[in-house]
């Protein structure tokens, strides 16, 4: 087995390579968007360059989060094309060290910053994304940002199931707008119809506002404010009209089962949080890829080709990623196999890569 001093000198090397480049790109991805943010503040008033830099800082780390794996595969391969520069992988091999012994350390690392990913930055990305979509909001928009596209919502509540639809939805005060709402009794026949300018969620109710409402075999009414019980918090209808990136991993599982308790469809934020849970394999996946296209004794030349190797798979891994999440979000595959197949297949390619190159 590997000794302590050379593994802790191996998993040095390679956290400063990883965090070199995630710091490199956490830089560049800040830069640009402060860029644009500066870009875009002469339209609005009482921007100013401090407010747009701290944006731009809240903003980032949400950003950031999404190009993890592949500040995990350069940080690998840069460390990696490193140590056999200098000889020290070659040193390790005459010393009768496998691949695999001073592969370990920098493996442990990808599962441990993946589990760190998971539980810690992720919670902590999403809660600065929040204070910046309202810092957005306040300086940008004043009143509320909105969703400019017709959305839908169903619940159960006490007065029956409804189905909720709506022009727009102002996340800043809760409240829809354009909303048509379809009350249904237990056999899901039409009971009323209601119709109004806006809804605003309340405690336990929403509250329309000019109402009209039109019920079966009786003629329409204007009661002016209208009250529809329903089951749903405020956190259920953002979580449900947003995107499911801007929730927090540690809330995912209650925020499924309350969408699924409400009649809500959750796929997608079940996607999200399998695919968080799948992280870690991840990283792990994407350390053997960067060692697969790294380990060649540099004296024989081939460096470009092994850095464009290297980049090409991540980049295959990345795509196969994309698609099996489209294909779970679809609801063509489940969403625990959407998540865990492409890292699986990554890191089983490795290991027979691997395998093939070191022990024949």
């Amino acid at each position: 087995m590997i000794g302590p001093t050379l593994g802790i000198y191996f998993a040095k090397r390679f956290t400063a390579a990883m965090l070199v480049v995630f710091a490199t790109v956490f830089v560049l991805i800040y830069t640009i968007d402060f860029v644009e943010l500066m870009r875009r503040a002469g339209d609005a008033v009482g921007a100013s360059t401090g407010t747009m830099a701290k944006l731009a800082l809240y903003r980032t780390p949400a950003t950031a989060e999404q190009v993890i794996p592949f500040g995990m595969l350069f940080g690998g391969m840069v460390a990696f094309i490193g140590l056999s520069r200098r000889l020290e992988l070659v040193i390790a091999r005459a010393a009768g060290i496998s691949a695999w012994q001073f592969l370990t350390p920098a493996l442990l690392i990808a599962f441990v910053s993946g589990v760190l990913v998971t539980t810690v930055y992720n919670p902590l990305a999403t809660s600065l994304k929040a204070r910046a979509s309202a810092l957005e909001a306040h300086v940008f928009r004043r009143g509320g940002v909105t969703l400019g596209k017709v959305v839908w919502l169903r619940q159960r509540s006490v007065d029956g199931e409804a189905i909720l639809r709506a022009t727009a939805f102002d996340p800043t005060t809760d409240t829809l707008r354009g909303v048509t709402a379809y009350v249904m009794d237990e056999r899901n026949q039409l009971l009323e119809r209601i119709e109004a300018p806006e809804a605003v969620l309340r405690r336990g109710y929403w509250r329309f506002r000019a109402a009209r409402v039109t019920s079966v075999d009786v003629e329409p009414t204007t009661p002016g404010v209208y009250l529809l019980a329903t089951n749903l918090t405020a956190d259920e209808v953002r979580s449900s009209l947003g995107p499911g990136e801007a929730v927090s991993f540690w809330s995912l599982p209650g925020i499924v089962s309350r969408l699924e308790l409400a009649g809500l469809d959750a796929t997608r934020y079940r996607l999200v949080y399998q695919t968080l849970l799948a992280r870690p394999g991840l990283l792990v996946a994407m350390v053997l890829l960067a060692a697969c296209f790294s380990l060649k004794f540099l004296r024989s030349g081939g460096l470009a080709g092994m850095v464009l190797g290297g980049v090409s798979a991540g980049f295959a891994l990345y795509v196969a990623t994309k698609v099996a999440g489209d294909l779970g979000n679809a609801g063509v595959i489940s969403t625990g196999f959407a998540a865990w197949v492409a890292p699986s297949v990554a890191s089983a390619f490795g290991v027979l890569t691997l395998l093939n190159k070191e022990d024949g």
